[in-house]
């Protein structure tokens, strides 16, 4: 099997490149250096002459604060270059995987969005646009997988792991948000997830995290109590702790559709933080 990833230069698209490699497939990925997404043209003459069997489309504009003002920027990734894609695979009738957010929701209430909810109401620019780029895939295709996922840490690139680790060099007291929960995601695990489903026709909606819930409050004490750092974590409301873009309170996203369609969960996020940690010693 031949995939094209797109964003391979990414925390998720090199994992997933990884991943398809170890296990004898073909990975193609591209960045914007072989692919610009936005440019629709290009998106047609790559993926016409790279003739993969599937896309996996992780490539987006993911700075949540940045994205409140630079609106048409991040647009015109993660809507409209979701949209290239779709018509071209659509073009060569190839299925898309199509990398979303659980910033799609509102995250009122304390329930689990449930992936095939279609109560899609985003609070910030860069939901709104992920959202956009879910309608596109759903307008244009029938063989697609939408997988939202939240929370994201790897070895590529910067995390909120990396960032706790950076603070403790200098800090011993620190500030986290205590209000709002959702699942951080492992990204080799979420690879290996990915590339089941990639194998199947098993299209629709998906959510897909590490297993398990906590606040940004727990997880930074999870961190530190992983690695042994004496740190004093203060729990903090989001009105406390304003950020330019806002966040979403519920991110409890339930993941039983992959169960019911024969996929494995990921294990828990305190065993994935655990390898991580381990990975980044020197």
């Amino acid at each position: 099997m031949r995939v094209l990833v797109t964003g391979a230069k990414g925390q998720l698209g090199s994992d997933v490149v990884k991943e398809l490699e170890s296990r004898g497939l073909e990975a193609v990925g591209v960045d914007i250096e072989e692919m610009d997404i936005t440019d629709e043209k290009s998106v047609m003459t790559v993926i016409g002459s790279e003739k993969p069997d599937a896309v996996i489309h992780c490539a987006a504009y993911t700075a949540v604060d940045d994205a409140e003002d630079h609106e048409e920027l991040c647009r015109k990734i993660n809507a409209y270059g979701t949209e290239n894609i779709a018509k071209a695979c659509k073009e060569h009738d190839l299925a898309l995987m199509y990398i979303s957010t659980d910033y799609v929701f509102n995250g009122e209430g304390i329930e689990p969005w449930k992936p095939d909810n279609l109560d899609r109401e985003p609070i910030n620019v860069y939901g709104q646009t992920k959202y956009e780029g879910e309608l596109a895939v759903e307008k244009l295709l029938e063989k697609y997988f939408i997988v939202r996922i939240s929370w994201v840490f790897g070895e590529h690139g910067k995390n909120f792991v990396r960032t706790m680790l950076k603070l403790a060099e200098t800090h011993d007291h620190i500030s986290v948000v205590a209000d709002q929960i959702g699942s951080p995601t492992y990204t080799p695990d979420l690879a290996r997830l990915l590339v089941d489903m990639i194998q199947t026709d098993k299209y629709g909606r998906y959510h897909a995290t590490n297993s398990g819930t906590c606040t940004w409050h727990e997880f930074a004490t999870e961190i530190f109590f992983q690695k042994g750092i004496i740190m004093d974590v203060e729990p903090v409301t989001s009105e406390e702790y304003p950020t330019k873009a806002k966040r979403p309170h519920n991110s409890r996203m339930d993941k039983g559709k992959l169960i019911e369609n024969g996929f494995e969960l990921l294990p828990p996020w305190q065993d994935a933080l655990k390898r991580y940690l381990a990975l980044l010693r020197p």
